[in-house]
């Protein structure tokens, strides 16, 4: 198995420039714990996480340390970049850059490694720098429930059928921006957020209409009103 056949194809993302404030509101308003950041090229430059938010001075956490502790603590270079992180108002300021990434045929054990070692939570898939997918914690769980007790030995008929699934789903209408497919031995396994039940429904639909899926696994759920109502404003 490879990043390519569990990465979220639908990434919400921010641009370098935007505000801390529309970073966590947009995490707020996706439900998601991170947002990968593009440059004015559409290149991934840094990403912004929950735990970047964490210590701010908006929230009075920002002082966690004090200034003198700091001078003896950090090297004066960290400690300038931990006063941006905890005071400026722009993304690119308190980003994590570099960017620990994969490509599209990383394998799984590779992504779960590098989970591990840099003690994060998801990886980008880039090709050529640009962004094409994303990686987390929860879609490797995700796969491993799913998983077949001896493993698959279709995985390039998988790997097609998926694709057939995203286009098949992109095409249809249907907003599948929250929505992530995995496909394991034929069977194709929904999940995140809909807007409503017909949509969940008009989903299904979609899903068994493509050619070689055997049957459809719904894990999605219904978003409340208020949430879907928001993100329908965007």
């Amino acid at each position: 198995m490879q990043a390519q056949d569990v990465m979220t194809t639908w990434v919400a993302t921010i641009g370098a420039d935007a505000t801390v404030r529309e970073a966590a509101t947009l995490m707020l308003e996706r439900r998601i714990s991170a947002l990968p950041v593009l440059d004015g090229k559409d290149r991934v430059v840094g990403i912004v996480s929950e735990g970047d938010l964490v210590r701010r001075t908006e929230l009075g956490t920002g002082a966690a340390r004090s200034w003198w502790l700091r001078l003896l603590t950090l090297p004066a270079e960290n400690a300038a970049a931990d006063y941006l992180k905890t005071h400026s108002t722009a993304v690119r300021d308190m980003m994590t850059s570099p960017v620990v990434s994969v490509r599209r045929t990383s394998p799984l054990h590779e992504v779960a490694r590098l989970l591990e070692k840099h003690r994060i939570k998801r990886v980008p898939v880039l090709e050529a720098g640009r962004l094409v997918g994303i990686v987390s914690r929860a879609d490797l769980v995700r796969r491993l429930a799913t998983a077949p007790a001896r493993p698959a030995q279709k995985v390039g008929s998988d790997r097609a059928l998926r694709r057939q699934l995203l286009k098949g789903v992109a095409e249809s209408g249907i907003d599948a921006s929250y929505v992530n497919v995995t496909v394991e031995g034929g069977a194709a396994h929904l999940w995140g957020g809909v807007r409503s039940d017909v949509e969940q429904k008009a989903l299904r639909v979609a899903t068994k209409a493509v050619d070689g899926v055997r049957k459809v696994e719904d894990h999605t759920f219904v978003m409340p009103p208020r949430l879907a109502g928001a993100l329908g404003a965007q």
